[in-house]
């Protein structure tokens, strides 16, 4: 099987790679890479390290040592922070939300972008930018899989990565549904759990592919 990075991936590439895509927060950098070759060694080679803590840059940097891991950051809300990720080699990037402000230069610079929607309006949004891929964000405060199941019956090109309240109990479900190329969620590395746990429990995650 080739390797989506061996080449320009795409995000849909990116998304068929692992069936939980792990949120992480990563408040030291220190732990960054130890992590990332947990996640990886269990299965999970996609990571999206969100930009809520300062420590993310590093993290970003730290986690594109390990070999295998595909890492991406998340939270990324306006063209400065985009600015920041790519210089620190992020390759793929996920908004909460989606503007044509952030989406501009994003789409422009060809990295894999996977943007959040909440709507029909936000997709329609996404539609006239060239974008089919998004995130279904918050997934279970925004109506579930029940809503998302509404929204994608009208808009059939489109595939999603729901994220926001997902758990290993409800994951299969989102994963069942035929536009769900994977779920993100952040169960995989609880607080204060081990590297030994986080690759057991990514290991779990990674088996939960149709």
């Amino acid at each position: 099987m080739t390797d989506p990075m061996s080449y320009r991936a795409t995000i849909d590439d990116i998304m068929r790679t692992s069936a939980v895509i792990p949120v992480l927060v990563i408040d030291d950098a220190a732990t960054a890479a130890p992590l990332a070759e947990a996640l990886v060694a269990g299965g999970l080679r996609v990571l999206e390290v969100t930009m809520r803590t300062p420590a993310a840059l590093d993290a970003i940097r730290a986690m594109k040592q390990v070999p295998g891991a595909i890492v991406g950051a998340g939270t990324v809300v306006n063209a400065e922070q985009f600015k920041a990720v790519m210089a620190a080699g992020a390759e793929f990037i996920v908004s909460p939300g989606l503007t044509e402000r952030l989406a501009r230069p994003i789409i422009d610079s060809g990295v894999p972008f996977l943007p959040g929607i909440a709507n029909a309006a936000d997709i329609m949004t996404g539609l006239d930018l060239g974008l089919t891929h998004f995130k279904f964000f918050p997934a279970e405060a925004n109506g579930g899989l029940k809503a998302l199941k509404a929204l994608a019956s009208p808009f059939y090109q489109c595939k999603f990565c729901p994220t926001g309240g997902i758990s290993e109990a409800t994951a299969p479900e989102w994963l069942a549904f035929d536009p769900v190329l994977c779920v993100g969620g952040s169960w995989v590395t609880p607080k204060g759990a081990g590297m030994a746990e986080v690759a057991e429990l990514a290991g779990i995650a990674s088996g939960l592919r149709r």
